[in-house]
């Protein structure tokens, strides 16, 4: 694949394992490149497994091409709210590996796949936009919503709560977490177990059963890329 990514094809279970430096910072770059592997993945007609490097999911978004370049931060947005959108609707079982700290975009990531399994440990999940001043964008409320319970959502989006990873089962991020000596081992025997799905029904119930989130989301990612876009046109006069 590219060094972005590593893809490894197995049994019919693909493991793409993002590998962007220390904090897998999801860059435009990064975004498009597990994107690649995900193109190869369907052509394989496999079983995902999304996976981190130790310690790390993600820290969320690429925060220097915000620096950059204002209208590029903006596609960059755009392009990882597309990303969770496929994954939501992806043809074959994904499961999202949690390996360590996922903030951000790591988690809205974690939340697009089928079963998400994390490793216990000293780790910080969730959302803290606006802990470094961000309004939360619309895609980054809608997509929530549809994953964490109510009491969780209002603390994880509104007062931008982190949690250990115990905590994140409770709240929606993860499914289940083990020691991380097991991680891989767990996430294997899961996406082994998807893997004998009727994998077109397992599509046609997933797109059944999100059909008014994914049209949610649909919405939400358009009227973010607007809005913004907009207000960058107002700033420049």
């Amino acid at each position: 694949m590219t060094d972005l990514v590593n893809y490894e094809l197995n049994d019919g279970i693909a493991t793409i394992t993002m590998q962007n430096g220390k904090v897998n910072a999801m860059s435009p770059e990064h975004i498009q490149a597990i994107n690649g592997a995900l193109d190869k993945a369907e052509a394989d007609k496999a079983v995902v497994m999304l996976v981190g490097q130790p310690g790390i999911f993600s820290g969320g978004f690429d925060l220097k091409v915000f620096q950059r370049d204002a209208r590029e931060g903006v596609e960059m947005v755009t392009a990882g709210s597309r990303l969770c959108r496929r994954l939501l609707a992806f043809p074959y079982p994904v499961v999202g590996v949690c390996t360590g700290h996922s903030i951000a975009q790591g988690c809205f990531t974690l939340m697009a796949c089928d079963y998400r399994i994390g490793v216990d440990g000293p780790f910080n999940l969730g959302l803290n936009e606006v802990q470094i001043g961000m309004t939360m964008h619309h895609v980054g409320i809608e997509l929530p919503r549809g994953r964490l319970t109510p009491a969780f959502f209002n603390r994880s989006v509104v007062n931008g709560e982190m949690y250990d990873p115990a905590t994140a089962v409770v709240a929606g991020f993860l499914d289940k977490v083990v020691p991380a000596q097991e991680i891989m081992q767990a996430a294997t025997a899961e996406a082994t177990r998807l893997k004998g799905l009727n994998m077109p029904a397992h599509l046609a119930t997933k797109l059944k059963a999100r059909a008014q989130w994914l049209e949610r989301l649909d919405w939400a990612i358009e009227e973010d890329y607007k809005t913004q876009m907009e207000a960058l046109e107002a700033l420049a006069g």
